[in-house]
């Protein structure tokens, strides 16, 4: 049975699982202010039933703070240090060192990736990467961990080059010196192959050739699946295009016996003007399409039992990022803990802020301008005709007298009054939904059932007490289960400055 986490690591490995099984993680970005501490951050992983996790560099206090959790975490080698490291044998040593074997087994460190996409980010470190890997994994066979830790390097899929049909696919020739002794390192060590894989971007450069529907996983019918002509194979999704493109090309180079884990794929909640198809729901159809895609084990077309395991990007908005909006919108939380939006999938216990009671509220933003808040409020108690009787003076949820609790109540009554349909929670902006039941002491809300939320250590990272944004029109719930477990990519900052 696959696992999904909020990481990405592949079922076809025994490094990837203990079990054999695939699963689904997360990528934590770095661009993000107001960040939770570590512990925190442990404790909504665990909150969430998340089991791997990758982090985009090997920072001490996260690495303390997965100590004894049994989670399994994949350590980074920053791109500033490849060079460093690719030249010298006992740099790599230290670093081994000082941030595997300093916190192994506590922290159950299962992966290394050296470096995040250096071919076509650092080109000048390319001529070392191979070096810099081999070394890592020389000072993991001298420390006897080469077996538990494997070692591997995350590509973009823009080295791929004519990637449809996948079976004329190809690795851009230009960097056939450094890949072609990386799988035969990768081959030998029983490694994996690391994509990141992100058809968001293909459908955006596509100018129209490459449907939504594709890009989403949605079903299409069979007369608009993409064939290979070569291999006759029915593609009916991006990803797996994608994926088996990468197969085929390192079969090119005549390697057909190395597994690919994606360590980073999603789709963006928000965008700018000219990135339209960046909403709320494509992103939840996006990443709830693709979390059932690998569950259900169903591989590719080209390898259609091997589970691809993948790395969701990103655990949180990074609200710092530069770029187009969709840059800081990728996220499955905001940095306080609150989901962007809520997730139900077959299959499993409550993870990556599943509502598995279906128990949301809608509230006015505590931030929001009470002008705006007033106004809504005002229609909601007109227009809107909620029976905002209760607030009347005297009544039970006339205290607090302020406008943001009025609007709370008056808001989530309206969000009851319309069965939570999708788009009755926003008020211009002013209004989220949570998860959080905002009744007090005698002031019972619609939809309650009397009993009130509840936060954990005082912060709002537990899905049970987080709300999300619906600036959008409109917020999504799968209601057909949740998942058995998940993986998170952690991409910190430094924490002792500080975290991902």
């Amino acid at each position: 049975m696959a696992v999904l986490l909020l990481l990405l690591l592949l079922a076809a490995y025994a490094s990837a699982s203990s079990d054999g099984d695939a699963f689904v993680g997360a990528n934590i970005g770095t661009d993000v202010s107001d960040m939770p501490n570590p512990t925190q951050i442990v404790t909504l992983l665990k909150s969430q039933n998340i089991q791997h996790v990758r982090l985009y560099d090997a920072d001490r206090a996260m690495l303390l703070a997965l100590a004894n959790t049994g989670i399994r975490v994949t350590v980074s080698v920053p791109n500033d240090q490849i060079l460093g490291i690719g030249q010298s044998n006992a740099t790599a040593a230290n670093w081994v060192t000082r941030n595997v074997i300093a916190h192994y087994p506590s922290t159950n460190i299962t992966a290394i990736a050296v470096g995040s996409e250096v071919l076509t980010t650092l080109p000048n470190a390319a001529p070392v990467l191979v070096s810099a890997l081999k070394f890592i994994h020389s000072a993991l066979v001298a420390a006897n961990l080469d077996q538990q830790i494997k070692v591997s390097t995350p590509h973009s899929s823009s080295i791929i080059i004519d990637s449809f049909p996948p079976s004329q696919a190809f690795f851009n020739r230009t960097w056939n010196p450094v890949l072609v002794p990386l799988l035969k390192f990768l081959q030998s060590t029983n490694s994996y192959f690391m994509l990141n894989v992100y058809p968001y971007y293909d459908y955006m450069q596509s100018k129209g050739v490459i449907p939504l529907d594709y890009a989403l996983f949605r079903p299409l019918p069979p007369n608009k699946e993409a064939v290979d002509a070569n291999t006759l194979l029915h593609y009916t999704n991006v990803f797996d295009a994608v994926v088996d493109a990468a197969y085929f090309a390192m079969s090119y180079l005549n390697f057909s016996d190395i597994p690919i884990v994606v360590t980073e794929s999603g789709w963006p909640s928000r965008g700018d003007s000219s990135e339209r198809d960046a909403t709320i729901d494509n992103a939840n159809t996006y990443n709830s399409n693709l979390i059932r895609h690998v569950l259900n084990n169903t591989g590719t077309p080209k390898h259609p039992k091997i589970s691809v395991s993948t790395y969701i990007y990103e655990l949180f908005n990074e609200d710092l990022r530069p770029g187009p909006v969709s840059e800081r919108n990728w996220g499955l939380f905001y940095a306080n803990g609150a989901p962007v939006y809520m997730l139900h999938l077959t299959g499993a216990g409550a993870v990556l802020a599943n509502d598995t009671t279906n128990q949301t509220f809608c509230v006015a933003k505590n931030d929001a301008d009470p002008k705006k808040l007033q106004a809504g409020l005002d229609w909601a108690c007109g227009p809107g005709k909620v029976d905002c009787s209760s607030l009347l003076e005297g009544q039970p949820c006339y205290e607090p007298n302020n406008v943001v609790a009025h609007a709370t109540y008056a808001f989530n009554a309206y969000y009851q009054m319309m069965a939570k349909s999708a788009g009755t929670c926003d008020f211009k902006g002013v209004a989220s939904v949570t998860t959080t039941d905002p009744s007090h002491g005698s002031c019972v809300f619609p939809g309650s059932d009397g009993k009130n939320g509840t936060s954990i250590n005082g912060t709002s990272l537990a899905p049970s007490s987080n709300m999300t944004d619906s600036g959008c029109l409109s917020q999504y719930y799968y209601k057909d289960g949740s998942l058995p477990s998940f993986v998170i990519t952690i991409g910190l900052l430094h924490l002792s400055a500080l975290v991902m």
